[in-house]
């Protein structure tokens, strides 16, 4: 099968504004970022994660409860107030790790706390204190706008 040839189609230089002459080998120069006096470091006696909520209330990290040296069977004492979940290993606590390690959040805390299921957690464990802590994003957004400053949205607010 053969075809005609279609022929390229290029613009006229008459077809728009004409672009101002530039020096040859002359390049426009950009700012350069500054880096920060001294990058922040993560501390090395807290382990992050973030997970979310699932239907049944349970939130998941293996890096953190793994951290916390967590497993199946032991039990944790849960308590919770304005987005945060605190959870603590304690061998009189009403919760147990389920075998394949993850967190059960009582449908009271989470109620408390306003999670809801698909709700991203931050969590936060302290191996030290054998302590893990759930913060909704919620808690982070508000901790985040009151230490740091924002980009200004359009408009000038904040």
């Amino acid at each position: 099968m053969t075809g005609t040839l279609i022929a390229p189609v290029i613009p006229s230089s008459s077809a728009g504004p004409a672009r101002p002459a530039r020096a040859h080998g002359a390049a426009r120069t950009l700012p350069l970022a500054v880096p920060p006096a001294r990058l922040p470091t993560l501390p090395g006696d807290v382990v992050y994660g973030l997970a979310r909520v699932d239907a049944s209330g349970r939130v998941a990290d293996r890096s953190v409860t793994g951290a916390l040296g967590w497993q199946g069977g032991d039990r944790l004492t849960l308590t919770a107030e304005s987005g945060v979940v605190i959870i603590r290993r304690d061998l009189s606590g009403l919760v147990t790790v389920p075998p394949r390690p993850c967190i059960p959040i009582p449908a009271a805390l989470r109620h408390r706390c306003g999670l809801l299921p698909g709700d991203p957690v931050l969590l936060a464990g302290i191996p030290a204190e054998d302590t893990l802590t759930a913060y909704s994003l919620a808690v982070v957004d508000q901790a985040l706008r009151a230490h740091i400053p924002f980009p200004s949205l359009e408009g000038g607010q904040q």
